[in-house]
């Protein structure tokens, strides 16, 4: 074992290495692996509250804001809810980050966040994109990516997030039922395709997959009727699921999508269109892609990507199979297997690396990310964030980051840190001299931990 292959195994492969974290690495790879078993720690975030427990909140406070609007009362205002809920969820989730002892586990829950992204920017879905990550993302961890597509595409802050929620067949009982009442002032309800397309485009066959715009309309026909309570089904009692299929709402009749015909009906149709995608050969190249890029280099080796989609194929997307190539592969390893850290790895990296520090409150961290340019879960677009260097090292961004360094060594100046020993910690022998020589010259503990977490060598997973 080399002391770079243990770095890289706590700060490429995870979120950065914990004090005494490398010196536990006897041999990473078996270190990595000995990660893909257990719970994701999703066990860890048992008693926020479920996306059930949400939709109840928004139900409940919705029916209070009629009621006050009808007796003439100012009417309440919905944003105390969302960002009550927000820094809950956000605090929560930095906690189980820093303290976390499988930081590869961590980068794969990151990963598949990013990778089925939703915004909080979208107030319908504002409440649900840190549940869709602790309900979803980490139960689904370690299984078929088949089993992880549907319950993606299953929950509310997805389905609210690209307006499936919205969506009925055109000839559903539904629909047919709204051109009868007629009226010139009625909107008839129609058909979404957001949904269906971001699922063909980014979740699994990608942008170049071979799918045509008729394979977006099947599917998004398939899945109408898929969505979740609404005011009225609370008052008939309490749903005992997020996700609500709702027949009248669905477009019968059989679907083609990629040539192959469905003649499933109702719900079962959309499950059996989005099975056989989580095995197709374009998804395994195109998710595969995407996790070398993130793990191993923006241009990873070709080699590498058909290796790990091998392994995708033929486990049928049986997911620790992949990463498992992933790790077993010598390119991974290579010395030119290198990543830029995105904004959120930074500060995790830095937090790791101070051990107890803290930079204070979630909406604190929140307003430093977002100042970075990655506020949590506000992506500009359903692709998520970018991955690649060009994004994040701009002149602005890396002033931003000098910045961002001198508030977490501030933060961490309690703890009496000696900034050449958190280095030590952080890279095993592997800092450049030039830093090291930095480190020591420092005229203070906080100067040397402030050049330390702004300094080139930091700002990459090497």
């Amino acid at each position: 074992m080399s002391a770079r292959e243990a770095a890289s195994a706590a700060n490429r492969f995870g979120i950065g290495a914990r004090p005494g974290e490398l010196a536990g690495i006897d041999d990473p790879r078996a270190w990595l692996k000995a990660q893909l078993r257990g719970d994701a720690g999703a066990s860890r975030f048992a008693d926020l509250p479920a996306s059930l427990d949400y939709l109840r909140r928004e139900n409940e406070f919705y029916l209070q804001r009629r009621e006050r609007k009808r007796a003439g009362d100012p009417a309440l205002k919905p944003g105390p809810l969302y960002r009550r809920a927000l820094m809950q969820e956000l605090g929560r989730r930095a906690q189980v980050a820093v303290a976390s002892e499988a930081g590869f586990v961590e980068r794969l829950v990151r990963f598949w966040s990013n990778h089925f992204a939703i915004s909080v920017d979208k107030r319908p879905a504002a409440l649900y994109a840190a549940p869709m990550e602790r309900e979803v993302i980490r139960p689904h961890l370690f299984g078929r990516f088949s089993d992880l597509l549907l319950a993606v595409e299953t929950h509310p802050g997805m389905l609210r997030y690209l307006d499936n929620v919205r969506s009925v067949g055109v000839d559903s009982p539904l629909a047919m039922r709204a051109r009868r009442r007629g009226g010139a002032q009625r909107r008839e309800p129609g058909l979404n395709e957001n949904l269906a397309r971001e699922i063909l485009e980014l979740h699994t066959l990608g942008v170049d997959g071979g799918y045509a715009q008729d394979d977006v309309l099947e599917l998004a026909r398939a899945i109408t009727g898929w969505g979740v309570p609404l005011p009225r089904d609370w008052q008939r009692g309490t749903p005992d699921s997020a996700f609500l299929f709702r027949p009248a709402a669905h477009e019968g009749g059989a679907r083609r999508v990629l040539d192959r015909r469905y003649a499933e009906a109702g719900e079962a149709q959309g499950r059996a269109i989005l099975a056989d995608l989580a095995v197709h050969p374009a998804t395994a190249r195109h998710v595969c892609l995407k996790l070398a890029r993130h793990f191993v280099a923006d241009r990873p080796p070709q080699a590498l990507v058909e290796r790990m989609a091998s392994a995708w194929r033929s486990s049928e997307g049986n997911l620790p199979e992949v990463y498992r190539a992933l790790v077993e592969s010598e390119e991974a390893w290579s010395p030119g297997a290198r990543k830029f850290k995105t904004p959120d790895d930074f500060l995790l990296s830095a937090l790791r690396a101070a051990g107890s520090a803290s930079i204070g409150t979630p909406q604190r961290q929140y307003d430093l990310l977002n100042r970075m340019g990655q506020p949590p879960f506000t992506p500009r677009s359903p692709a998520g964030f970018a991955d690649e260097v060009a994004e994040w090292s701009g002149a602005d961004a890396l002033w931003k980051r000098v910045q961002a360094a001198q508030l977490l060594a501030d933060a961490a100046q309690q703890a009496r840190i000696d900034p050449s020993a958190t280095a030590r910690e952080a890279f095993a022998g592997t800092l450049d001299e030039e830093t090291a020589t930095a480190l020591r010259c420092a005229e203070s503990p906080r100067d040397g931990l402030a050049l330390l977490f702004a300094s080139p060598a930091f700002q990459w997973r090497i």
